[in-house]
């Protein structure tokens, strides 16, 4: 059959392959995490595989829907405007950049922060494949946005990403210095943040800060709350975190955390 589109949902290279015919009506989608193809319309099975096939790999699967879960009901019931999964890394940065007005000063610290949070969100996007989810640029309403969101076996991180500028880092209690520059106050806005996501969410959130690209990184030993990250040894970190939640559970809070009125009410 003639006219079969094939249309993208979620993050690029992570979310379902739709099939839909030439009315814009599905009569299948390609989950490319269960590499299984739910169809819809039966009649239309020959056409729909001849469709997805460039993107098939691996060993896939076909059949009918699965029964939804309650996770995945709140999603369908999600208008597009308020889903934050789409999100991408640095996404509002990234329009700041190209819209902005700010001077040459402001727009290079503007992308060395653009490239910390790609770095570190690249790294936790690649966690998905182990039971993890994350989510970018959460608007926390009183406290601006949430570099990522990441939720998985080992609970809910909240996490900032700040350039290291190849300088030596230290985290302290209440503030974070980089190099020479002035001291910024990172450990207290991660502290606000997680308590914000804890009573959005209901779960509670530990408060991470994610170092790209410094020198050396030291800590207080009074810091002992904030999850201190670096991109060389925070995959391995985090999946060897002890296991705190089951995947139903990961599921229905990232559910919840999709929903940009979830971080409205708070």
């Amino acid at each position: 059959m003639r006219g079969l589109t094939v249309l993208p949902s979620g993050r690029p290279g992570r979310g379902r392959l739709y099939v839909n015919l030439p009315d814009g009506q599905a009569v299948a989608w390609y989950d490319r995490q269960a590499n299984r193809i739910s169809m819809l319309a039966e009649q239309h099975r020959e056409a729909v595989l001849a469709a997805l096939r460039p993107y098939l790999t691996g060993a896939w699967t076909v059949g009918p829907p699965p029964v939804p879960t309650r996770a995945e009901l709140h999603r369908l019931a999600l208008p597009p405007d308020e889903d934050l999964a789409p999100n991408r890394p640095g996404e509002i940065l990234l329009g700041e950049l190209a819209h902005g007005s700010a001077g040459t000063r402001t727009r290079h610290r503007l992308r060395q922060e653009l490239l910390a949070q790609q770095r570190i969100g690249g790294l936790l996007d690649a966690l998905e494949a182990d039971g993890w989810r994350v989510l970018h640029c959460i608007p926390l309403r009183t406290l601006g946005p949430l570099d990522h969101l990441l939720i998985g076996p080992a609970g809910i991180f909240c996490i900032r990403s700040i350039p290291g500028r190849r300088q030596r880092a230290v985290v302290g209690d209440l503030l974070l210095g980089v190099g020479r520059a002035d001291p910024r106050p990172d450990p207290r806005w991660i502290r606000r943040a997680a308590s914000a996501a804890t009573r959005a969410l209901g779960a509670p959130a530990t408060p991470s800060l994610a170092l790209v690209d410094a020198s050396r990184v030291e800590v207080a030993p009074t810091v002992r709350d904030i999850r201190v990250l670096e991109p060389e040894t925070a995959s391995a970190a985090l999946a060897s975190s002890p296991p705190g939640l089951k995947p139903p559970d990961v599921e229905a809070l990232f559910a919840l955390a999709r929903d940009a009125r979830t971080w409205q009410r708070r």
